[in-house]
């Protein structure tokens, strides 16, 4: 039964609101995770969402419902990391989101990761982006005019150039309602609910207590978010590349078929799953195949709805000018044969060996393979100094 939900004014059925993923995206220290705590009353480092029966998971995100006297929205936040070395996280993260808020803080201004969180939106192709100009009590009114003009010319010829810029204190709540009217006045995408599903998994777990008893035990947890068509409670699921074996020294993959059990939005059980908000789902399968993220990077759907996995992936890519993250501007070099690249494809990682490159074009041999679902982007990095660095993007072909 879908749980219906008491706000400021009014009961709203969760299933009929329409839903936005935010992701939370800066420099390390900028103030994420406290301006999310001001605008949703929960504190994102936590990553942990209380479901009905005791269910605790750890999803990574925090949500609210958002309304004013003309509409009512059910907002999900993706808290991403800000520290250099979680760049593939984050790019994971913006693979779930629909809008963005980019963080830079006054009294700091533009950092390594500010450069980076931006283009990485621009290399999932989010577009929907708010600047938040955040810590404005901690300078002086020259100072944040300052910060200002740099954070517009910080954006000028980017997919951010025409975004608007919030000045925010996010510790005495100064314009936390600016940002709420930003959120219910983006344009939601439009969402394809009548293709197979493809639900993207960016956690897993084993969510029972130790103890339990036998009859109180709940199956394996898949946390994250539906990008297409609709999934009920009931349906029989795949879920793919699945689990990792070695035998006699060749690894395999073998894909996964569950039920679901129950599905969760937050901490409201629904029927029904359609695009939009991070999702809980509550499966048949073991706990040991879900437990501590194993399952972190697959996708699942209707049994035969995916494609099958690959190690083999062609890409049409685009590389950027110069390398974005470091305090000097350093000249991008062409992919060239034999080349080792990180690719960040939905939620999952992994390392392709280049193959073949034909103008824009490139075929890579994978050493953990993807689901390729034609048309989604990927991220394109490479090893620089020890640090896998994000040099472009790309879209599978």
């Amino acid at each position: 039964m879908t749980k219906q939900i008491q706000t400021k004014s009014t009961i709203v059925d969760i299933e009929k609101l329409e839903m936005l993923n935010v992701g939370m995206v800066g420099h390390i220290d900028h103030g994420k995770t406290t301006l999310l705590s001001k605008i949703t009353g929960k504190f994102t480092d936590t990553h942990s969402e209380e479901l009905k029966r005791g269910i605790t998971i750890k999803l990574g995100y925090a949500d609210i419902i958002l309304e004013n006297k003309d509409k009512k929205r059910y907002v999900s936040f993706i808290d991403c990391p800000g520290h250099e070395m979680l760049m593939a996280t984050m790019l994971s993260g913006a693979a779930l989101i629909d809008a963005a808020i980019l963080l830079v803080a006054a009294n700091e201004g533009i950092k390594p990761q500010t450069k980076e969180h931006l283009i990485a939106l621009q290399a999932k192709k989010v577009n929907k982006i708010l600047i938040v100009q955040n810590k404005i009590d901690l300078v002086t009114r020259e100072k944040a005019i300052e910060n200002f003009n740099e954070i517009k010319k910080f954006i000028k010829g980017t997919i951010a150039e025409n975004a608007p810029i919030i000045p925010v204190s996010a510790q005495q709540e100064i314009n936390i309602d600016k940002i709420k009217e930003f959120l219910l006045d983006v344009k939601i995408p439009q969402r394809d609910l009548n293709s197979k599903p493809e639900f993207l998994i960016a956690r897993s777990f084993d969510i029972n207590r130790p103890g339990t008893d036998i009859k109180n035990l709940h199956g394996g947890v898949l946390g994250g978010i539906l990008k297409k068509g609709e999934l009920k409670v009931g349906d029989e699921i795949e879920i793919k590349p699945g689990i990792a074996e070695t035998q006699a020294h060749q690894l395999s993959y073998h894909t996964i078929k569950t039920k679901i059990v129950s599905i969760f939005r937050g901490n409201n059980p629904i029927n029904k799953a359609t695009p939009g908000g991070s999702l809980a789902i509550e499966t048949e399968l073991d706990n040991i195949l879900t437990k501590s993220d194993s399952l972190s990077g697959c996708a699942a759907s209707l049994i035969g709805s995916l494609p099958e996995i690959t190690t083999a992936l062609k890409l049409k890519y685009y590389l950027f000018s110069s390398l974005v993250g470091g305090e000097k501007e350093v000249k991008i070099e062409e992919l060239k044969l034999s080349e080792m690249i990180m690719l960040s494809v939905n939620t999952t990682t992994t390392v392709g060996q280049i193959k073949k490159i034909d103008k824009k074009n490139i075929d890579l041999s994978l050493r953990i393979p993807v689901v390729p679902i034609k048309g989604d982007s990927v991220g394109i990095a490479r090893n620089i100094r020890g640090h896998w660095r994000l040099i472009g993007f790309g879209e599978i072909v």
